[in-house]
């Protein structure tokens, strides 16, 4: 890809502007992941019925899906470090692509389980279900990252590879 001043400076306008677009990215997400959930959760009980953004399980368990469940600061995390390299637009349209994909397909497997883990009322229920919040978001985010890299053969280290350009061609 022709590296230019244009392209960084684009791609970080864009980067800006998606830092305050989060209620976009959780009007986007959230039916994409509750109905998906709602789906796989009613494989294992036929008596499931969505309220809102609550499934209600047999008439008994209750899982909201609050915000945090969407994991939009995941998704612009993602959308931050695919801008903040350089690539030629079709293969971040890709990259971008896979990213968010893999990480709708891991959440709604991450609720679904701990949907099932709930209405059966696991012991450790609370510190599996935190440590999928805190620990497995992280290491999802991580994981879909390194994958991409390995995927699209990325060679660049975000922000990184962009302030090397920039201060080279100040000198």
């Amino acid at each position: 890809m022709k590296y230019n001043n244009l392209s960084i400076f684009l791609r970080y306008i864009i980067l800006l502007i998606s830092l305050f677009l989060t209620s976009i990215i959780y009007r986007i997400f959230t039916p994409l992941t509750i109905y998906p959930s709602l789906i796989i959760i009613k494989l294992f009980f036929t008596q499931t019925t969505l309220i809102q953004n609550t499934i209600i399980i047999n008439q008994q368990t209750l899982i909201e899906i609050i915000p945090a469940c969407i994991a939009a600061s995941a998704y612009l995390l993602l959308l931050v470090l695919n801008l903040s390299i350089p690539l030629k637009p079709i293969k971040r349209l890709y990259s971008l692509s896979l990213s968010i994909i893999l990480l709708l397909m891991l959440n709604i497997l991450r609720i679904s389980t701990l949907s099932v883990l709930a209405y059966n009322n696991v012991p450790y229920f609370d510190i599996t279900h935190k440590l999928f919040w805190y620990l497995g978001s992280t290491i999802f985010v991580i994981g879909i990252w390194f994958l991409t890299i390995k995927i699209f053969n990325i060679k660049t280290i975000p922000f990184y590879t962009d302030i090397k350009y920039l201060l080279k061609n100040i000198r």
